[in-house]
């Protein structure tokens, strides 16, 4: 008898958050009160090995209930189709899900509806790691170019990128890939950290942090800024003073300023050595970018994280509006929309420093940085992939953090299994902790 085909048999979604605004943790010019948190898909199969895929839609609070919802209309396209084929070849089911002509209204490809794809796109390629028995990293280097290039959508970008262009550039990556694992596998990939520049925070915890990071082995932190150009001052003196002059600060706008304004301000923190600015206006806007990075020169311009698809990006890259790409792993359309990106960054020449704190970003975008030394561009110079020290405890396979650099995962998948017991605590609003808090349960009662 033939084996029995193995099929999804469910699409599980959990509205995940955690009480982070208390704390004031995530706190910037933008969002003064996140509570950090995953709009959560499990995809099941009747395979005898159990194995799941995991994935998520970060977002900060409310709004989190729309973005599941989003998840849960594609249910449709997963129940009951072939795991086998699926992980086989992911882009047939990316393919399906950004061709769902009525649901592609909603965007197309940006907005929630496209988050919802790139969490379930992620929560396949997840599966397919664990089937295949690698971490995610690792399956991506080890997979053939021509293969990869398959998974990639060059609908839009080949007046910038030709699927002929990117499969040479998969080639040439691959050239010392073996050497690079093994330097990978001792020594990690580099990292900043943004735990001490929360915006929130009062100059001793800042200083503290600062001095701390230093003392683990960063070499570059990040501090908040836009909200009071007189405050900013006064808090990248003390970064500076507490990290010297050798330690890189970054500083991040989260989309606060005007074009003139962003110059400006920039301008007033110039005397503190910042290396990038990020975000110094509308994620959209990529003349905006190009003429903030001519007028702050020297210091770079980054940006990428509320960046929508790959179309965008590719307009940054062409109108020489960034120094930085800035990926996010759950913002765009999943691994393939993020291997488009990858891929034209490498055209283009610009290093990727991916955006991660939030709910799982560090553990999810450290693959996607860490194929891209593999066996695309060969290089950390400068690139580093942000980390933020908190929310990890409650994944499986969290990250860890050695001297300043992210080591490479060696468990299968993607990284992005919760503890059930952090699902069942923290799921909104029934979970034991939400349950429990009187002001939930207010706002229940008024709900009802």
């Amino acid at each position: 008898m033939p084996p029995h085909p193995v099929r999804v048999t469910a699409v599980d979604t959990y509205d995940v958050r955690f009480p982070t605004s208390r704390g004031l943790d995530g706190s910037d010019a933008m969002n003064p009160d996140p509570d950090y948190s995953a709009a959560y898909v499990v995809l099941r199969t009747d395979a005898a090995d159990g194995h799941e895929g995991h994935g998520f839609a970060f977002t900060i609070g409310r709004g989190n209930d729309v973005q599941v919802a989003a998840i849960e209309a594609l249910r449709g396209h997963l129940v009951g189709r072939s795991a086998d084929e699926l992980c086989a070849d992911p882009s047939v089911l990316n393919r399906d899900l950004v061709g769902d002509s009525q649901l592609r209204w909603l965007g197309p490809e940006k907005g929630v509806m496209h988050m919802a794809i790139g969490a379930v796109v992620n929560a396949l390629w997840d599966l397919a790691a664990k089937r295949a028995d690698k971490p995610l990293w690792r399956l991506l280097a080890e997979a053939d170019p021509a293969w990869l290039v398959r998974q990639v959508d060059f609908r839009y970008l080949t007046d910038a990128l030709t699927p002929e262009e990117a499969l040479a550039l998969l080639r040439r990556g691959r050239e010392g890939a073996g050497e690079r694992t093994a330097r990978l596998l001792e020594h990690g990939y580099p990292a900043y950290t943004t735990s001490p520049g929360w915006l929130g925070y009062d100059d001793d915890k800042l200083a503290r942090l600062a001095a701390r990071a230093v003392a683990d082995g960063f070499r570059q932190i990040k501090l908040k800024v836009g909200a009071d150009l007189e405050d900013d001052v006064r808090r990248c003196r003390v970064a500076r003073a507490a990290v010297g002059p050798h330690v890189r600060i970054a500083l991040d706008a989260n989309q606060r300023w005007d074009v003139a304004e962003a110059i400006r301000w920039t301008g007033a923190l110039a005397a503190f050595d910042p290396y990038w600015i990020e975000e110094p206006t509308s994620p959209d806007d990529v003349l905006g970018h190009a003429a903030v990075r001519r007028a702050v020169a020297p210091v770079r311009v980054a940006t990428g994280e509320h960046v929508q698809n790959r179309v965008v990006f590719k307009q940054l890259l062409q109108a020489g509006a960034l120094d930085v790409v800035q990926i996010d792993a759950a913002r765009v359309g999943g691994v393939p929309e993020n291997l488009a990106v990858l891929l034209l960054a490498a055209k283009f020449g610009v290093p990727v420093c991916p955006h991660a704190g939030g709910v799982g970003l560090c553990e999810l975008v450290q693959h996607l940085s860490m194929f891209d030394y593999v066996a695309l561009t060969g290089t950390t110079e400068d690139r580093v992939i942000e980390y933020v020290d908190h929310l990890h405890d409650h994944f499986l396979d969290p990250v860890v953090i050695r001297d300043g650099r992210y080591t490479a995962p060696r468990a299968p998948g993607f990284s992005a299994a919760m503890r059930p017991e952090s699902l069942a605590r923290f799921t909104y609003p029934d979970g034991a902790f939400w349950a429990a808090d009187p002001d939930t349960q207010k706002e229940k009662e008024q709900a009802a």
